[in-house]
């Protein structure tokens, strides 16, 4: 039965690319999921694509494929080589169209874009030119045209195995400065033979590519194109040049799905997956532009939140599918909630970046902060009933208490939740206060509407005390008192000092000099972003940082974002940079490598932005409590609101 929605009507039609008719528009794109082993899909994969199948996603494109050795960009890459690679594609096949939803496959080359490989050395990477990548100082070899007839092959070779695996279709991975792309772009191809010089030399290896593809497959399978517009870059591809590519390649292809950014720079590579400082939807009017110039079907991708965004998008015909892919990380099941008319119970991506590409740039698998259930679903991916009901009272209102809270009475217990302030979210109130940072908020609302859901019991302006616990006696009692800005011992601070938190600057609470140099101590979102707000506002900021770099302990794209604003406001930041002390008029620091003095003189107002002390007395007063007793989130070590919300969801799984 097709899908339908009276408020989405336009994004639950169906729609058909090529042969292949899919239910409705919403597209999960291709993503590196470091799920892989050994080149081959896993279990774990599997079960992470068929949550989102299970929700009611229309299309999935799943991670790239390697197509050559040479392909392989990182220790966990799929590869579709040899085949070795059907076994697991045909049950991921035939997982994914048990929910009818459809399943295409990346090709990918990464070309020049090495990142690593499992034991730790630097492989040759090649490319259409010996054309250095700045992001990852690597200087790829030229390819030989007998290398270049070996890849074109390795793309029909691939696509032949994924069609015998029973997918829908594939599609070629010429987006973000891979390798067809470094053959596309005048910038990087300075090749003199026919591969190289007028655009349609340049274009000569991706349509080698793509007939070899359609060659190796037939007419009935689908071959679709991924193109970025911009790359954002300063020698990169613009969006007319992308178009006129877009344009020529068109009738050999069954769609083209468009995106922006390069893998190539810092600034291209924000836009691979764009962080919250980007406007939701941005690369519509490119997509927009792109559907008027060709007569084969439109994706798009970039920060396509929420069903009410893609409707429009499909509604105004800028596009034909929109890809959710963050979207359906952080809620597998928005598209049946959507397609149910209930917009408001869906969990909406906050762009953070955090557990999802910065798990994949660990090396380890994908998740969300909001909802670590995602990348673990062979563990947590169906909801157990508990086996006999318990009183659980859960003492905090933050991130943690409100995963921990949700989820046990979903499991089928009865929970009270008890919040000293008057309003839920803990740190997480003074995240969204930040630039650029205010969907960070989300969490708070995402989580209080489960509570809702689940059936919990909010007490606000409740403080507890043991005594207090004792009396309610509950059979279970969950302690997320979360912690406080951290004033660091041993320093020496002068009497006639200014020194101020960084949570009183977001507060409101402290009155700051024209001359600020804030001691950042956990090189996070908090040094950056005060740095931000308070140059904004017209004062002079130095950002001393307690390590390497600023934003050090965050996600790239998310850091290198922050850092570019910061600049443009003339931010000064000072790296390796330890507090030891203040006066009326002059930061002390020591040089972290080398113990040498550093003084920031002419500091009206320090600002401390030092991390957290945890809140545990609560904690520790219950030892020896008859019943059971979980200390979760910041009361339990100082860290992000990942580890506090997943901390929830394992200690209502313990109960």
């Amino acid at each position: 039965m097709p899908d339908s929605s009276q408020l989405f009507p336009h994004l639950f039609s169906p729609f058909t690319i090529g042969a292949v008719e899919v239910q409705n528009r919403i597209l999960s794109t291709g993503h590196d999921t470091s799920m892989a082993h050994a080149g081959q899909v896993t279990d774990a994969m599997i079960a992470y694509h068929e949550a989102r199948a299970r929700g009611g996603a229309g299309l999935i494109v799943s991670q790239v494929v390697g197509v050559h050795e040479t392909a392989r960009y990182t220790s966990h890459v799929l590869m579709g080589t040899d085949d070795d690679c059907l076994p697991g594609f045909e049950k991921l096949a035939q997982t994914v169209h048990a929910h009818g939803t459809r399943i295409f496959a990346q090709l990918f080359h990464p070309g020049r874009e090495i990142m690593e490989v499992a034991d730790g050395t630097a492989p040759v990477a090649y490319s259409a030119s010996a054309t250095p990548s700045d992001r990852f100082h690597v200087i790829p070899r030229a390819m030989t045209q007998r290398m270049i007839r070996e890849v074109v092959e390795g793309y029909a070779a691939a696509a032949r195995r994924m069609q015998r695996a029973g997918l829908d279709g594939v599609e070629i991975v010429a987006s973000h400065g891979y390798l067809p792309a470094q053959f596309l772009s005048p910038h990087v191809n300075l090749r003199e033979d026919d591969y190289g010089g007028s655009a349609e030399n340049r274009m000569r290896f991706v349509r080698e590519a793509i007939d070899a593809v359609r060659d190796a497959t037939g007419s009935g399978f689908v071959i679709g194109l991924r193109i970025s517009g911009d790359e954002h870059t300063h020698d990169g591809m613009e969006d007319a040049e992308s178009l006129e590519v877009i344009r020529a390649l068109a009738p050999s292809l069954d769609y083209v799905s468009v995106i922006a950014g390069t893998s190539a720079t810092m600034s291209g590579a924000i836009h691979i997956v764009p962080p919250m400082f980007e406007q939701a939807a941005y690369l519509a009017p490119f997509a927009h532009a792109v559907k008027q110039a060709v007569d084969i079907p439109v994706m798009v991708a970039g920060r396509i939140n929420q069903p009410q965004e893609a409707e429009g998008i499909v509604a105004s015909g800028q596009a034909d599918m929109c890809g959710m892919t963050r979207a359906l990380i952080c809620d597998p099941a928005m598209p049946g909630k959507a397609r149910e008319d209930r917009p408001d119970d869906i969990r909406a991506c906050i762009g953070c970046n955090q557990a999802c590409i910065g798990h994949f740039h660990k090396g380890v698998p994908i998740s969300c902060i909001q909802f670590p259930e995602s990348g673990r679903e062979l563990r947590y991916g169906t909801l157990r009933k508990a086996d006999a009901s318990k009183s659980v009272l859960v003492v905090g209102g933050g991130p943690a208490g409100m995963k921990a809270a949700a989820t046990a009475a979903a499991i089928g217990h009865h929970v009270t939740l008890h919040e000293a302030a008057a309003q839920l979210g803990g740190q997480a109130l003074l995240a969204q206060l930040l630039p650029g940072r205010s969907e960070f908020g989300g969490i708070v609302n995402n989580l209080s509407r489960e509570m809702a859901r689940a059936g919990v019991t909010v007490h606000l302006n409740s403080e507890m005390t043991a005594e207090a616990v004792a009396k309610a006696a509950p059979d279970a009692v969950i302690v997320a008192t979360g912690g406080t800005a951290r004033m660091p011992q041993g320093m020496e601070f002068g009497e006639d000092a200014h020194i101020v938190t960084a949570w009183d600057v977001l507060r409101s609470h402290a009155n700051v000099g024209g001359s600020v140099t804030i001691a950042d101590w956990r090189a996070d979102w908090v040094g950056l972003g005060v740095a931000e707000l308070l140059a904004s506002a017209g004062r002079r900021v130095r950002l001393c940082v307690n390590g390497t770099h600023a934003g050090e302990m965050l996600q790239s794209y998310v850091r290198d974002a922050m850092v570019g604003r910061v600049q443009k406001l003339g931010v000064e930041i000072i790296p390796y940079a330890q507090l030891y002390g203040a006066d009326e008029d002059t930061a002390y620091f020591i040089h972290a490598a080398n113990g040498e003095a550093m003084l920031v003189e002419d500091t009206e107002t320090l600002v401390l932005a030092q991390g957290t002390d945890v809140s545990d007395a609560l904690l520790t007063a219950l030892d020896g409590y008859a019943g059971q007793v979980i200390g979760i989130g910041d009361c339990m070590a100082p860290r992000t609101a990942e580890e506090a919300v997943l901390d929830g969801l394992k200690a209502a799984w313990a109960l």
